[in-house]
């Protein structure tokens, strides 16, 4: 699902009822409180310091566009960084967009299938042709990689017949598909090593986006809430069985860790 698409309709539909903007904050505040109610969980997730997952990390990632709708460098480092661990992973991920994370993972994945919309029903949402264009366009061609075109709320996944290592969630981040996306990830997992990351869970490494984690909780099996995280310095909430060190975030804590980038560019 488009979440440019969503923002630029949700900041038309405020501009002309600004009364909506107190439903929206008003829709978080709820969510909040049933994930407190429900799950005692007043400061979202515990986190897993990402040096825990992957110690020490040196990568390449390319292509990154650094445009509007993508994951940070950090997400899809810790993408790729999990594919690898995997010996010929099987990588599936619900929204495609611009193809970057699919064809990032591809370099080290033995397979990449990732799920979108398709052009057709795209258009018929009223999107942009500009927009629609986009998409695909940094995994189109890979060999290793299929498109699957579908809406996930509805798609066969069953009709797949496989099995995943590694499994990333970036499609609608609203409560209802985020949980559906949920309980469709965690039936195609491969085995108990699986491993399920899911994109904004927070607008920032520190905040919550609640209807998401709602979604998260909801959609995941109860005797696997136990293993779900959020991941340091990321965008990303992760669920894994490894044993890792978990902690509850604290407002402004001093850096752990730094990193270090070498960046560069080049035109298409």
């Amino acid at each position: 699902m488009s979440k440019i698409k969503k923002f630029f309709k949700a900041i038309f539909l405020i501009s002309k009822n600004p009364y909506l903007l107190n439903h929206i904050l008003y829709d978080e505040q709820i969510n909040k409180e049933d994930v407190i109610k429900k799950y005692n969980l007043p400061k979202g997730l515990p986190c897993i310091d990402i040096l825990e997952l992957i110690p020490e990390f040196t990568l390449q990632l390319e292509p990154i566009s650094f445009s509007d709708g993508g994951s940070t460098p950090l997400d899809l480092a810790l993408l790729k960084s999990l594919a690898q661990s995997f010996p010929a992973c099987q990588y599936f991920e619900i929204g495609t967009w611009r193809g970057e994370s699919a064809a990032i993972v591809s370099s080290v994945a033995e397979n990449v299938y990732t799920l979108n919309l398709s052009d057709e029903e795209m258009k018929e949402m009223g999107l942009q042709e500009n927009y629609i264009m986009q998409h695909r366009m940094f995994s189109n061609g890979i060999e290793n990689i299929t498109h699957l075109q579908g809406n996930s709320l509805t798609y066969h996944f069953a009709g797949l017949n496989k099995k995943f290592d590694l499994i990333f969630i970036d499609g609608d981040h609203h409560y209802e598909s985020v949980k559906s996306d949920t309980q469709n990830a965690f039936k195609l997992l491969r085995n108990e090593n699986s491993i399920i990351v899911w994109h904004d869970y927070g607008h920032s490494p520190t905040d919550v986006r609640w209807d998401v984690l709602k979604g998260i909780l909801d959609g995941t099996p109860p005797d696997k809430l136990k293993n779900v995280y959020r991941v340091s310095n990321t965008l990303c909430a992760i669920y894994t069985t490894k044993n890792v060190k978990s902690e509850f975030l604290q407002p402004f804590t001093k850096p752990n860790k730094f990193f270090t980038l070498h960046l560069s560019a080049k035109k298409m």
